[in-house]
């Protein structure tokens, strides 16, 4: 179920949805791949899909912009949002998780043959509500007076991506389910944070939060149903494989309060919060 690398011997028609996405992926514009995404999921319902053609990965992924500087996270500089700079700099960090999990869509996509339409249908509908989450953030941070790339940016996101190419189960694992969980848990306390700080803008940063967390419930559950998806096919227990998975790829530790409302309603059953709730 992993893309390899070799083209399949029947070359895709032009308008098909994995080759297209391929192409916004390599786009380092962050306003034309919104464009881009945003195109594929006004045709998401005419666009034909080849499961079964696999692509070879071509260089330059993903396309991202020269600026902001990629950093690891133990090197990123502490602001407080209770400062204008501190508050953009915290937008900023958000937008570019945003940006990230664009390419992350994007990339599950193109990625991984031999799953059903409704797969491939799902991740774009995922990407499109990223590209939003992103412009909104975006259109906030200009609207201050910054922009995205005025700082510095980990790499986080996209080093699970990377690490998990070569396996469809592990990507749903991983990146789904434990780094964007992760923000199910992580928004509701910057919320609470925002509020305090007396601000327009942090307020509209409160609203636009409500936005992520509500799509970002469903961007789980859709990385929850793949992975019990391909668990089934290969006859494997999803809390166990889950775990050797994390073991495997090295998955970071999860840190509470859990947000356990939120991942209930993205499909975590009761086995798994204890689980998750234990190791927080």
């Amino acid at each position: 179920m992993t893309a390899t690398p070799a083209f399949s011997n029947t070359a895709p028609p032009a308008s098909e949805l994995r080759q297209l996405t391929l192409h916004a992926l390599l786009e380092p514009d962050p306003a034309q791949k919104v464009l881009l995404v945003q195109s594929l999921q006004a045709q998401a319902t005419t666009l034909a899909i080849a499961p079964n053609a696999s692509f070879s990965a071509p260089p330059g992924l993903p396309g991202c912009p020269q600026r902001p500087e990629l950093r690891t996270h133990l090197d990123m500089p502490r602001r407080s949002p209770f400062t204008p700079e501190g508050l953009a700099a915290l937008l900023h960090a958000v937008a570019h998780i945003e940006f990230n999990a664009i390419n992350l869509a994007l990339d599950a996509i193109w990625r991984f043959d031999a799953m059903p339409l409704a797969y491939y249908r799902d991740w774009l509908k995922v990407a499109d509500e990223e590209a939003l989450h992103f412009s909104l953030l975006r259109a906030l941070l200009q609207s201050m007076g910054y922009d995205y790339g005025d700082f510095p940016a980990h790499t986080g996101l996209w080093d699970m991506t990377q690490k998990t190419e070569g396996d469809v189960l592990a990507r749903m694992a991983l990146v789904p389910r434990t780094l964007e969980a992760r923000g199910l848990d992580a928004t509701p306390p910057m919320q609470a944070k925002l509020r305090r700080v007396v601000s327009p803008d942090a307020l509209r940063a409160v609203a636009i939060l409500d936005i992520l967390l509500r799509d970002e419930i469903g961007h789980v559950a859709i990385g929850n149903h793949w992975y019990r998806h391909v668990c089934a096919l290969r006859g494997l227990e999803p809390l166990a494989t889950y775990a050797a998975l994390s073991q495997q790829y090295g998955a970071p530790r999860l840190k509470g309060p859990l947000n356990l409302e939120a991942r209930r309603e993205a499909g975590f059953d009761a086995a798994e919060l204890a689980l998750l709730s234990a190791s927080a």
